[in-house]
């Protein structure tokens, strides 16, 4: 199973959005400064994920939040946090 997750960073007020196959994993990743651009922060939180039985389902809703832009997305959807 893939998921597609959008994290939020109340210090840099900013999204990020990735798929993978573990959130949790991911989430230490981008917690721990691994990340080029979640480097940044320390404080992301998950606030969206969705789950795909293919990681190509996955790739598709990643991409297009990407293209429309996250908070858009999550305005859409009724989650918006920022």
């Amino acid at each position: 199973m893939y998921s597609v997750y959008i994290l939020f960073s109340g210090e840099l007020k900013r999204y990020y959005t990735g798929q993978t196959a573990s959130v949790d994993r991911r989430l230490n990743q981008h917690q721990s400064g691994s990340g080029k651009y979640t480097s940044r922060a320390g404080d992301w939180q998950i606030v969206f994920t969705c789950d795909f039985k293919t990681r190509e389902e996955a790739m598709k809703l990643e991409k297009a939040i990407k293209s429309r832009g996250a908070k858009r997305f999550l305005s859409d959807t009724g989650n918006d946090v920022g």
